[in-house]
């Protein structure tokens, strides 16, 4: 079964509540950018916006910690209402981040950029649930999908299989009507969309529409 994920970056900021619950008819997830302005190039949310929307949402938070230092706001975004908590490769320190989530109760992402090989991410995929392979540069939202993503996400659904593991697989960046088919082919278990979705004249269609493509 796939996952639809839709990406708030996309939304009308000023209606987030109210459009996570039009979305909840038809997904039981929603992919949160967090972003702050260092480790990507734009600032979006923090755990405030996400503990607001946690009071109006029981859709599944997934946290996309596209920052700096995510050791230093983990239990913050726990208290906020986030599920999983996906952090970044290249930050570092990645056996120490992977440990304080599991101990916060939250469940575990790891993403790897366009450019970093699977091969960093490897070591871990044993202690994940979830790997995150962007198929752009994180920062902003409705980019072109680089088809770079497809080998890594072949790579990754082989591996999984050789070694028995249980993490899914999720893809973010230019997912449409026509990359999302390539991508489950591949072996995607979750897509990320945000234009795609939030540009639609109904978001719960178009989501109908990836799921029954994918």
């Amino acid at each position: 079964m796939i996952t639809v994920a839709p990406s708030i970056l996309s939304a009308d900021f000023g209606h987030l509540s109210e459009i996570l619950d039009l979305v909840s008819s038809t997904t039981s997830y929603c992919h949160l950018d967090i972003m702050d302005g260092h480790f990507v190039p734009n600032i979006t949310i923090g755990p405030p916006v996400v503990k607001s929307l946690r009071r109006h949402s029981k859709l599944y938070f997934d946290s996309h910690l596209m920052i700096e230092n995510p050791g230093k706001y983990l239990e913050a975004f726990k208290d906020a209402g986030t599920d999983l908590a996906t952090v970044h490769i290249e930050v570092g320190n990645t056996d120490s981040l992977i440990k304080l989530t599991k101990e916060l109760g939250m469940s575990v992402g790891l993403a790897l950029n366009p450019d970093t090989k699977l091969s960093a991410v490897a070591p871990f995929l044993g202690e994940i649930d979830l790997l995150l392979v962007m198929s752009v540069f994180p920062g902003f939202g409705g980019q072109k999908f680089m088809p770079i993503a497809l080998e890594k996400i072949y790579e990754a659904k082989n591996l999984r299989d050789e070694l028995n593991l249980n993490f899914k697989i999720e893809v973010d960046g230019g997912i449409n009507l026509l990359t999302a088919v390539d991508c489950v082919k591949a072996g995607v278990d979750i897509l990320v969309s945000g234009s795609t979705v939030f540009d639609a004249p109904d978001p719960n269609i178009m989501i109908e529409k990836l799921k029954s493509i994918a």
